[in-house]
């Protein structure tokens, strides 16, 4: 076995982390995370940090799943590899029966994928050809809203609306539209007013005509977008893109890679925000992150020219419905049935709000939203004004003060910048009001003392 120091200078030389500097200068500052339980998680010297974005808004039964483990090692034994090219396994169809049961009536199709980037892809690669069976070949544009993220792979980074992360490879995909999202506290249209207008779900119907109908085949919506910080929908957003998306003959992806399995209180986003998409896309929280998997439902109608004689969706991965990540899925969903995490997630969201709450007194924290286990706090330079910080000063507040002081407190979670600076919080469903506690005061402590910095 190596040691702690051992295995900080083999990451420094030979692992390239994902969005992370290739090779840190100090090896001792890399953190290596060796074993989690519940909501928590230790590193090689023994250190426990709350888990207060379960991995990467993915572990949410919790670490330490033996039951997952060893339902993951039954099949491993039994089958550990064969495609669902042509051919099927017990559980790529066991898995499919009960996404099919858990999802909205309509939905009873499942692809599947490795991952969200690789759901995204496949969506608009689905929504294209299903467009072009019903004898549209011009639709093949997407909509989706800026500051999104909906992954890194060509396709999904063309629909992602974060231009820092875009522009290093364009050209990208092309086709991919951008319209505005649902940030109440900067809206354009509506931030200074009484209520929400719904400009930003019409702005949809603006790029639609502007591109031309018979051109655009979906528009990727998340329930609660992700970066920029967690913005949720108002009431009616969701209707008013459903009555768009209908009249010009648009198909509607839900991206749930995050929102899905418990997120929002719901097993599948869509539902707790009023959204009736035609396509689901999901990962992450499917298998609580135990084994790679990810995947898209789809609707009965979407479906339905496919069933003709000789038809195919021309698209396929060698690991899409891997049958121990299948079998890893199969225990999670039961530990959901058997725990009722989506109702321990409708229970606690008052609690988990409220612990956040206790920060607005704070002159830096500008805005808290959010819903379910999904929140962002929206960090300000004058809360007044609403003045955001420069970029300069977003850089060394996030990563120069906040960052290391949250996991020097012992809290994981994501001090981030795309868009404006924003502290996200995603704990696995297994969290209670103990972990909120502790979440809220080592952001208090945090925040004040990088406050006290940036004043000197």
């Amino acid at each position: 076995m190596h040691t702690t120091e051992e295995l900080q200078e083999l990451a420094q030389r030979h692992v390239w982390g994902h969005f992370s500097q290739l090779a840190p200068t100090n090896p001792a500052e890399i953190a290596v995370i060796e074993r989690g339980e519940g909501a928590y998680v230790w590193d090689s010297n023994g250190k426990e940090y709350l888990d207060g974005l379960a991995g990467l808004f993915t572990v949410q039964a919790g670490h330490g799943r033996t039951m997952i483990a060893e339902a993951m090692a039954e099949q491993a034994s039994q089958l550990a590899y064969f495609p669902l090219w042509t051919y099927t396994h017990p559980m790529g169809i066991e898995l499919s029966a009960r996404l099919a049961e858990l999802a909205p009536d309509h939905m009873n199709r499942v692809f599947f994928t490795t991952g969200g980037a690789e759901a995204v892809e496949a969506a608009w690669k689905l929504a294209r050809q299903y467009h072009r069976l019903h004898g549209e070949p011009g639709r093949y544009k997407a909509i989706a809203r800026n500051v999104a993220y909906h992954g890194t792979t060509m396709g999904a980074l063309a629909l992602t609306g974060v231009e820092a992360i875009r522009s290093t490879f364009e050209p990208l995909t092309p086709g991919a539209i951008h319209v505005e999202n649902t940030n109440r506290y900067r809206c354009a249209f509506c931030a200074a007013g009484p209520e929400c207008t719904l400009q930003c779900a019409d702005d949809i119907e603006r790029a639609i005509l502007r591109e031309g109908p018979e051109t655009v085949a979906a528009v990727f919506l998340e329930p609660v977008q992700n970066a920029g910080g967690c913005f949720t929908p108002p009431p009616g957003y969701f209707e008013r893109v459903r009555e768009i998306c209908d009249e010009y003959g648009v198909l509607l992806v839900s991206d749930e890679v995050i929102c899905a399995f418990g997120r929002l209180g719901t097993m599948f986003g869509c539902e707790r925000v009023g959204s009736k998409p035609d396509l689901i896309t999901m990962a992450k929280g499917l298998t609580s992150g135990y084994s790679p998997l990810g995947g898209v439902m789809v609707s009965d109608r979407v479906a339905e020219p496919f069933l003709g004689e000789g038809e195919m969706f021309l698209h396929g991965v060698t690991f899409g419905g891997h049958p121990v990540s299948c079998a890893a899925a199969l225990a999670n969903l039961d530990i959901f049935a058997a725990e009722d995490l989506t109702g321990r997630v409708m229970e606690h969201e008052a609690a988990f709000r409220g612990a956040l709450d206790t920060l607005a007194d704070l002159p830096m924290v500008g805005d808290i939203r959010g819903m379910g286990y999904f929140y962002g706090i929206e960090l300000v330079k004058n809360r007044d004004t609403r003045e955001s910080f420069t970029e300069e000063e977003g850089e060394r507040l996030l990563r120069g003060l906040l960052s290391p002081r949250l996991f020097e407190a012992g809290l994981i979670c994501r001090a981030d910048d795309r868009g404006d600076p924003v502290i996200q919080l995603s704990p696995p469903l297994v969290a209670g009001p103990e972990e909120f506690d502790r979440i809220a005061t080592s952001i208090r402590t945090a925040l004040v003392e990088s406050m006290e910095e940036l004043s000197s």
